[in-house]
This record gives C-alpha cells, sequence and structure tokens, in this order.
C-alpha cells in the first residue's frame, strides 16, 4: 500500500474553472480581457483545451503500485512535479505584483517560474525573490547589443535557462485587446478608469505596488517616454522575425539550457535539433497568434510521438492546459514537461498572495488523484496507459 500525500488547498475553489470566476470578479475587466483574449475570432483558443478532451487513459486496477513520485528530472534539475509557470507579458497589470507573488511560490516549491522580457519585474529583482531558480524567456530584440546586454544580465544572476520565443514575427490581431485600447500603443480611456474603479482592492494593490512598467527593459528606454513613445519604443526594438541565425548567435554565447518556445511544426523541430538547442516548447502562444492553426496539444502528439526526434531534444508543451487530468493526458502522448499560465494568473486574481501555492498545490492533488486511480509510480508510465484509436 502506497502512502498518501496530501496537497493543501483553498476547497472553495477546487478547479482552475473556480478560479476564473473569482478572479474575473476582482481583476477589471480590460486587465482580464487582456488576460483571456486571443487572435481572431479566438477558435484556436478554443481548440487548445476542447482537444485535451480526445485524449484517454486506462486504469489497471489490479496492478500493484508502490509510493507516487511525480518528480521530473530536467536540464541537471530535479522539480517536483512535472510542471511550470509560463511566461506572461504585463503580468503586473492582471495582478498587482503577480511575477513576485508567482516566483516566490514557485522556488518555495520547487517548479519553474519562467520571465517574460516584458513582464513587470526585473531580471534582477525576480532572481532575488527566486533564490536564482527563475527561467527568462526572451523576446529577441532588434539589435544586437541590447540582446548582448540583456544576456549578460541573465549569466550575472546564473539564469538556469534561457526560453528564446520565436512565434511573434508579428503581434497577433486581438480584438478584446484593441477595443480595451490594450495594444500598442495602451490607452487608459475612460472606459478603462470606470472598470478600474470598479475593482478597489485591485486599485489599492496597484498604489501600493506602483503602476506597472517593463522592469527589465527600463535601462534601455529614455526616461519619461509618454504612451505613444512607448508604442514606438516596443515596435522598435522588437519588429523582427527569430530565424535559424540568430538563434545560433544565442546558442555560441548562451552555454546553459537553451530552450525554443513556439514550435509546432516538423520543419522547425527540426531546425531546432540541428542547432543544438536542449529543448522546445510546443505552443501557440495560447491562441494568441494565428487562429487557423492547430492546438498546442495536438501539434505535441504529432512532435513528440515522430521515431526522428525521439532523445533529441526535451519535448515540453505549454497551452491549454487547466486540470491535473489534462497534466495526465500531455504526459501520455509524449510530453516532457509542460507549463501552464493563464490558470496561474486566475489563481493570483481570485486569492492574491496565497493564490500562486494553491494553484500548484491545486495541480499537484489532481495529477497524484490521477497517478492513484490509474496505479502509476512515476511520471515516465504514463504513455503506457493511454487508449489508442
Amino acid at each position: 500500500m502506497s502512502k498518501k500525500i496530501l496537497y493543501k488547498y483553498n476547497p472553495r475553489y477546487p478547479s482552475i474553472a473556480d478560479l476564473k470566476i473569482k478572479a474575473k470578479s476582482r481583476i477589471p475587466k480590460f486587465a482580464f480581457d487582456y488576460l483571456e483574449g486571443g487572435a481572431n475570432e479566438e477558435l484556436n483558443l478554443v481548440r487548445n483545451e476542447s482537444d485535451f478532451d480526445d485524449i484517454l487513459l486506462k486504469p489497471q486496477y489490479l496492478h500493484v503500485a508502490g509510493d507516487i513520485d511525480m518528480s521530473v528530472e530536467l536540464f541537471g534539475r530535479r522539480y517536483s512535479a512535472p510542471f511550470g509557470i509560463s511566461p506572461i507579458g504585463l503580468q503586473g497589470l492582471m495582478w498587482p505584483n503577480a511575477p513576485e507573488i508567482l516566483a516566490k511560490a514557485a522556488a518555495k516549491h520547487d517548479i519553474p517560474y519562467t520571465l517574460s522580457t516584458v513582464s513587470t519585474s526585473s531580471i534582477e529583482r525576480i532572481a532575488e525573490v527566486s533564490d536564482g531558480k527563475a527561467w527568462f524567456q526572451l523576446y529577441h530584440p532588434t539589435e544586437d547589443r541590447l540582446r548582448d546586454d540583456i544576456l549578460r544580465r541573465l549569466k550575472e544572476v546564473e539564469c538556469p535557462v534561457l526560453v528564446v520565443l520565436v512565434d511573434v514575427p508579428s503581434f497577433g490581431l486581438r480584438y478584446r485587446e484593441i477595443k480595451s485600447g490594450l495594444s500598442m500603443p495602451p490607452k487608459m480611456n475612460i472606459a478603462n478608469v470606470v472598470q478600474a474603479m470598479l475593482r478597489p482592492l485591485w486599485g489599492i494593490k496597484t498604489l501600493q505596488h506602483g503602476i506597472p512598467s517593463f522592469a527589465t527593459l527600463k535601462p534601455y528606454m529614455e526616461k519619461g517616454l509618454d504612451l505613444s513613445q512607448l508604442g514606438q519604443f516596443m515596435n522598435r526594438t522588437f519588429t523582427g522575425k527569430v530565424n535559424v541565425e540568430k538563434v545560433k548567435a544565442i546558442r555560441d554565447i548562451w552555454k546553459g539550457p537553451l530552450v525554443l518556445k513556439g514550435i509546432t511544426t516538423e520543419e522547425d523541430m527540426q531546425a531546432s535539433i540541428d542547432i543544438g538547442v536542449d529543448g522546445v516548447i510546443v505552443s501557440n502562444h495560447g491562441g494568441r497568434q494565428i487562429d487557423a492553426g492547430e492546438s498546442s496539444i495536438n501539434s505535441l502528439i504529432r512532435l513528440a510521438q515522430n521515431p526522428l526526434y525521439t532523445g533529441k531534444t526535451k519535448i515540453m508543451l505549454d497551452g491549454g492546459i487547466r486540470s491535473g487530468v489534462d497534466l495526465a493526458r500531455a504526459h501520455a502522448v509524449g510530453a516532457d514537461f509542460n507549463f501552464m499560465g493563464r490558470p496561474f494568473m486566475y489563481g493570483v486574481g481570485a486569492l492574491g498572495d496565497e493564490g500562486a501555492e494553491h494553484t500548484i498545490n491545486l495541480f499537484k492533488a489532481q495529477l497524484y488523484q490521477v497517478m492513484q486511480q490509474l496505479t502509476l509510480e512515476n511520471i515516465s508510465q504514463f504513455p503506457g496507459r493511454l487508449i489508442q484509436k
């Protein structure tokens, strides 16, 4: 008989759907729409979640299993669970101080938190609060000078893993952001002011922690930029497609683990392996870039189950995971590791400082229960419980 482990979380919010409802009641509409929105008609955003439903697992009730171990080794480090927190831009806009809340909780629970270049805390601050455990996602700058300086700062804080985002040759056309004024340059219109006033706790917390800004990029900005000039800076600084040569240049500079995020096709997968990256994150940017694409989980199935790529690099997933059951499904079809973004923002938006730990424990508890039900001892056994169609 295996021993049972309890993961404590607030029983009033036993699912990600519960956290989402609560978060929506506490975050101003314009900020919640930024978190929720997808590209164009948001069809791919829906597919990201719904396509998990087609993956079925089989239990073996008479199988004798020992103690459950959901830890996973990745890039020379063992993490307590097979998931981490995805990079999201403007996190502090959706809930004040969100990057620090999430980074601290991730470090405490020994899972990776990934800071985005366009999030609202700096490289140095997140390294401090995470005890140097946080990963970093790079939006590739137009100028090599800026790229090199960001890489220098990452080396100085001994960032363990660099993630290079490759799926933003242009910013996605997101209707919710256009209507709310959160495109570039952002606009704080009258409707947004009213929405903020209807969420007083968010307003109080924002005053406590300050107006959110692109903290990592501050050293490269001229002082006193107005919103229009900020938009021009962002467009000037990050307009440009990431290609093989740019990734090779980073591979030559960065000696630690290098991961490419946004891989969905065989062509890009093979190119990644040829470059010598240590891992890829299969992702369609949360359904925020191209509406006519396939779901992240279906892309993962094609790539992870292709024998050409077996053992060549770590294949991870980001997109559509909303429960421990989804985590189990992802591992059953070949994921080595997983990342979630929106669920953790729902948690912080719903429960503030307690929300990050709540969401981590919620995913752990749900995944643990699935492993009990399937009589599994470790994550590597999930593919054997996939029902093949």
